[in-house]
């Protein structure tokens, strides 16, 4: 039986989840419109343990998403998510959170799901994924217009999920194109990836781990 505390605070949803061998025993989250994980985020870690009967102790792994998202929730989360692992010296686990974002993904004879958070103007963090959730294309972060995503577009139904699809549903007018833009990344979604990585003992280093920011944008050329 593996207990994993999950973790998400990759955008303004704070998110925690209790997990027991991939299945979610209890959880919290708050998809509110501000940061405020600082004040939320520990207070949440004690209800979800506490809504499960589990004491810390009796913690295997923490999980934390490691991003792309804000930089200030990332540094929250992994930092929560760290000091958890050194005080009970159980293992760190990283989940990608493009990925949970698109397990949440729903429709029928889906061909390509793209999830993207919002970054700044026009820009977005974006991956995309088969409908079996293969990784096609790595995740980027990227200036997007009415041609962006080609490939995934032609091949069919293509659902771009997460607050960045809703930058992207007045400019992509493509037939195959679907857009869930109510969704964030949550700790539900991290259960089975966080388990899957502890089974075959897939951990970080917990002195040395660092988020994944993604800071380096493609930018336009300068005006003359």
């Amino acid at each position: 039986m593996a207990l994993i505390l999950c973790l998400e605070t990759t955008t303004t949803n704070c998110s925690v989840a209790l997990a027991k061998d991939g299945e979610l025993i209890s959880f919290k989250e708050d998809m509110g419109l501000n940061y405020s994980h600082a004040e939320r985020l520990h207070a949440y870690i004690e209800e979800v343990l506490l809504k499960a009967g589990v004491e810390r102790t009796q913690l295997e792994a923490v999980a934390v998403s490691k991003g792309p998202g804000s930089y200030t929730g990332l540094r929250i989360g992994v930092s929560s998510a760290k000091g958890l692992c050194f005080a009970l010296n159980i293992p760190l686990i990283s989940t990608n959170t493009l990925k949970a974002l698109a397990l949440q993904a729903q429709g029928e004879a889906i061909q390509n799901i793209i999830p993207v958070l919002d970054a700044r103007r026009m820009e977005v963090y974006s991956a995309i994924y088969s409908s079996e959730l293969d990784e096609l294309r790595e995740t980027q972060a990227q200036i997007v217009d009415e041609d962006s995503f080609p490939s995934a577009l032609a091949e069919g139904k293509t659902v771009f999920i997460g607050n960045g699809a809703e930058k992207l549903q007045p400019i992509i007018t493509h037939k195959n194109a679907v857009f869930q833009t109510e969704a964030l990344p949550s700790a539900r979604e991290m259960a089975v990836l966080a388990d899957a990585k502890y089974k075959i003992g897939d951990t970080e280093d917990v002195a040395y781990f660092e988020p994944f920011y993604l800071k380096d944008f493609l930018v336009n050329k300068p005006k003359k």
